[in-house]
């Protein structure tokens, strides 16, 4: 059985979670020197071109889905609002490219449609697309840059493209992704806001998404393919492991002679992540409710006179005198069952945390029980040492119940 060394074990721990998968397990893939920007420069001057900033290129390579990312890339180094990103190639074969392209998405997206395309660059390919259906549709260009060609025949918006906000403004039918993914530091939460966006609309949303592919890159051992501009690189495998965090991967193929790679995905919107915010917003509600009873419940308590003690006054039992304002006017009586914490005081609100001894004597009316998961111990405490007490309260469903009399799950 082959073992890797403790050195090269530790080599394998990127400070970065993968930016597709979130796998903390890479390696080392691509360190050369440090170099200028390769598509967003544009120096003027041939000085102006060798003075040029040079930008560290720390490449790594997740162990999981085999995507590879600039671990040093800073995108505030990237003038995009300045200067264009440019992608020209007018040959047949990338043209034909370009037709197919258009074709399969023609086969998916009919009557009138609302189509974004992300990153539109200068526009060629949303307005071929529009051509295609007329004057039906309606068809809409993002780009930070804003070049002069941009907006001519397409509406364009000279910004960011904000998955969330602008999903529900526009409400598309298709939303066009062309060598834009790449660009980005945290490609997964662009998807994943994609898909959750998509429950507002109450439509099909299609996803069209295109890619440089690296694949020959393994394959070759070629090494131009690296530069600043791209923090990621992806490979079949990260691609699509990227695209079904989105729904439903109909179409997955290369293109090329193998260059690029692209997938058409309807966008889901998962209907149990709807649950689960359904129930996370019950609970947010209802907690703010919980917060304003048991704090009506503790003042009541504090006016009737009755001398109440609160078992506990670090961790859980700390977090429950802080949150429900259980104050040291009110309530100055803190025990707790572990002798390493008397003598200390209650974080926040500074109650001296007594021994149980200290009490003994004592009729208490009442002793709260923050931690619930501990009080059938601390009950069975209470009836060792043989204290009087009236009754023992716990914090369930939003209220102050009787642990001893009231039914609960503890």
């Amino acid at each position: 059985m082959n073992r890797l060394s403790r050195s090269k074990t530790s080599d394998l721990l990127t400070l970065d979670s993968c930016p597709v998968c979130k796998n903390h397990i890479g390696v080392r893939f691509f360190e050369p020197a440090p170099q200028p920007l390769a598509t967003l420069g544009w120096p003027k001057t041939a000085n102006e071109a060798k003075a040029m900033t040079r930008l560290s290129l720390d490449f790594k390579q997740c162990l999981s889905c085999a995507h590879v990312w600039n671990t040093s890339f800073s995108y505030d180094a990237i003038p995009y609002q300045i200067n264009p990103s440019r992608m020209y190639n007018d040959g047949s074969i990338w043209q034909g490219h370009m037709v197919d392209t258009r074709a399969l998405l023609l086969e998916r997206v009919k009557d009138a449609p609302t189509v974004i395309e992300v990153g539109c660059g200068e526009g060629h390919f949303l307005r071929a697309l529009a051509d295609l259906f007329g004057e039906d549709g309606r068809f809409i260009g993002f780009d930070p840059d804003g070049s002069g060609e941009s907006g001519q025949g397409i509406e364009f918006f000279s910004r960011v493209f904000d998955p969330v906000l602008d999903v529900e403004r526009f409400k598309p039918d298709l939303i066009l992704m062309r060598h834009v993914l790449e660009h980005l530091t945290r490609p997964l939460e662009f998807i994943q806001k994609l898909a959750w966006a998509s429950g507002g609309i109450e439509k099909p949303l299609w996803f069209f998404a295109e890619v440089p592919c690296i694949d020959k890159v393994f394959e070759t051992g070629r090494l131009s393919d690296f530069f600043y501009e791209h923090p990621s690189h992806f490979s079949s495998h990260s691609f699509r492991t990227l695209l079904e965090n989105v729904g439903d991967v109909v179409d997955f193929q290369t293109g090329y002679s193998g260059e690029v790679i692209y997938a058409l995905a309807r966008v889901l919107p998962q209907d149990y992540r709807i649950q689960q915010v359904s129930r996370r917003n019950s609970f947010f509600e209802k907690s703010k409710e919980s917060i304003s009873f048991i704090q009506v419940q503790l003042r009541n308590l504090a006016l009737s006179g009755k001398k109440t003690v609160i078992w506990g006054g670090t961790g859980k039992a700390a977090a429950f005198i802080n949150l429900f304002s259980a104050n040291s006017g009110d309530f100055p009586w803190v025990v707790d069952s572990d002798a390493t914490k008397v003598g200390y005081y209650v974080p926040g609100t500074g109650q001296l945390i007594r021994s149980p001894l200290e009490i003994k004597s004592d009729y208490i009316d009442v002793v709260i029980i923050p931690s619930q998961w501990r009080a059938r111990d601390i009950s069975k405490q209470i009836d060792d040492m043989q204290f009087s007490i009236g009754q023992i309260l716990i914090e369930h469903q939003g209220k102050l119940i009787d642990f001893q009399k009231e039914e609960h799950p503890y």
